[in-house]
């Protein structure tokens, strides 16, 4: 079963929240929260609110439990561009592009014979031949 939430017409750059949604791919619902939480980006804050709802669709519209979902996709569309013109020199104008973004969340069941999404921890001392 998978539960789609969209929120359209953000005022957003789409480039700068396609990196806050790359971050959340795959990864279990609780461990996405947590980092949309503690990102200090404006697309983090519409990007956890539309996985948020996502989640409470899931739990009253399909009877999913929140524990048992992971992220399929975190997609993030272009919006309408808003053109504005800034005045410039020997009577010349410059356009102002500001840029809107759809966001788009699907959420699935997590399948029970494969793991979760790990962090493959690379340090120094463990790659190192004693």
């Amino acid at each position: 079963m998978e539960v789609k939430s969209t929120t359209k017409y953000v005022r957003l750059s789409p480039k700068k929240a396609r990196d806050v949604a790359r971050e959340i791919q795959g990864l279990p619902v609780s461990s996405a929260l947590d980092i949309l939480t503690f990102t200090p980006k404006k697309a983090a804050f519409h990007i956890n609110k539309t996985l948020k709802t996502a989640i409470a669709d899931a739990e009253n519209n399909f009877s999913l439990s929140a524990e048992s979902l992971i992220v399929k996709e975190a997609v993030i569309g272009a919006g309408p561009v808003l053109k504005r013109f800034s005045p410039r020199a020997k009577g010349s104008a410059g356009a102002i592009l500001k840029r809107t973004s759809h966001i788009f969340i699907t959420l699935a069941e997590a399948p029970e014979g494969e793991p979760k999404r790990k962090k493959v921890n690379v340090s120094p001392k463990a790659s190192k031949d004693a």
